[in-house]
């Protein structure tokens, strides 16, 4: 794999504007795990709190038996906005508006081991959005099902590295939260 960094770099949108990845984000995580195996890959996660009627949208993942927040790894070249508002529409279909920062979260919570045994560190930037656009996709390669969740009607099964962020948003925490 190799990356070409064009001349007009900025620090700005899309990677797909300025980098050579021969695919997508995915390939460039499939070529470090060629280089590092099942080593701990570092990343930068972004995720919207999506609410509407006082409701928080969730996503039931297909992958794992939880629900959490429409959300994902950054690609190069993106900015942390910009990777929540491209995984918000590619999970739901939905297009944000008028994003806040919500908090920014590291530590312990942050890190996976998958049942491969690949492990991965992501320090979670977080955003809220009370406006959208778009017609909500109840299925996709990601999701089961997405559905609005009360604040005192969330799903056991929440995902363990997003819970403490969902649970500070229903209980009205005040943000931003630095984790």
């Amino acid at each position: 794999m190799k990356f070409i960094l064009k001349k007009d770099f900025n620090h700005g949108t899309s990677n797909r504007q300025y980098w050579e990845l021969g695919g997508n984000q995915l390939n460039y995580i499939k070529q470090m795990r060629k280089m590092i195996g099942n080593e701990t890959l570092f990343t930068a996660g972004c995720g919207i709190i999506l609410e509407n009627e006082g409701k928080i949208l969730l996503q039931h993942r297909a992958d794992e038996d939880c629900w959490g927040i429409p959300g994902g790894v950054m690609e190069m070249g993106e900015t942390f906005e910009g990777t929540a508002l491209r995984e918000l529409n590619e999970e739901t279909g939905l297009t944000a508006s008028a994003l806040q920062l919500f908090g920014i979260y590291s530590g312990d919570s942050c890190f996976v081991q998958y049942p491969n045994g690949d492990k991965m560190y992501s320090v979670q930037i977080i955003f809220h959005a009370k406006e959208y656009t778009g017609s909500l996709q109840q299925e996709g390669s990601e999701a089961r099902e997405h559905k609005f969740f009360r604040p005192t009607e969330l799903p056991d099964n929440l995902n363990p590295r997003q819970r403490s962020f969902i649970v500070q948003w229903a209980e009205g925490k005040a943000t931003p939260v630095i984790e």
